[in-house]
């Protein structure tokens, strides 16, 4: 399958071009102290159970609205994400059908259910996505940085993390990829600041998250 061919079937799955609402920005209004961020970040890391760089261990959820968006092909929809002990369960909902389509990844690899022609599996969850649909993710990565923290290096390399006032980060560059924060909300329950509003950028592809809702699995 080519990448465009890929990318027009990721539109389908969303099912519409709705767009994400912007929302305000974070503004670094004041220096912060690069050693006070870093202490910050990973104090962050700890609290959320990523201090070993795991991103799929911790339990967690989150649901809310997603947009994608490659060169000039765009859709969007509502997504649902649910993991723990190394589990993942990714779930796109389409706006107006409601169809749905639902990445599973275990340590065993990954599935793909709801696409035309029956379910498709493969030992690695990034391939089979960017076989499937033509997005090019590292999908264990995203357990860290949606909840903006740094993945480990191995295989994606060191990241860059620019702070905001508050040393809550501003942006993660890691992989190629580019990830900024311009939202929070709180957690009811570890009590830290999570993104609500999550722009991630490689190239002219573009995923935009607002996440509703933050919980435990």
């Amino acid at each position: 399958m080519s990448k465009r061919a890929g990318w027009l079937l990721a539109v389908a799955i969303l099912g519409g071009c709705q767009s994400l609402p912007t929302g305000s920005r974070l503004v670094q209004v004041a220096a912060v102290d690069p050693a006070v961020a870093a202490t910050a970040q990973q104090a962050r890391a700890r609290a959320l159970g990523l201090a070993e760089g795991d991103c799929l261990r911790p339990g967690w959820a989150m649901a809310g609205r997603i947009a994608i968006a490659a060169g000039k092909d765009a859709g969007s929809g509502r997504f649902e994400w649910t993991q723990g002990e190394g589990r993942l369960q990714l779930q796109l909902i389409a706006p107006v059908t409601a169809q749905t389509w639902i990445l599973h990844v275990d340590p065993q690899g990954a599935r793909l259910d709801g696409l035309a022609g029956g379910p498709r599996a493969g030992a690695e969850p990034a391939r089979l996505l960017r076989e499937a649909t033509g997005w090019d993710i590292p999908v264990q990565a995203l357990g860290c940085w949606t909840r903006a923290v740094a993945a480990s290096e191995a295989g994606l390399g060191a990241a860059s993390i620019r702070f905001d006032a508050q040393s809550l980060p501003q942006r993660i560059e890691q992989g190629g990829w580019e990830i900024e924060y311009s939202r929070w909300q709180p957690d009811p329950f570890s009590g830290l600041p999570m993104p609500s509003r999550i722009d991630a950028r490689h190239g002219d592809s573009r995923v935009r998250l607002a996440v509703d809702r933050w919980g435990l699995e």
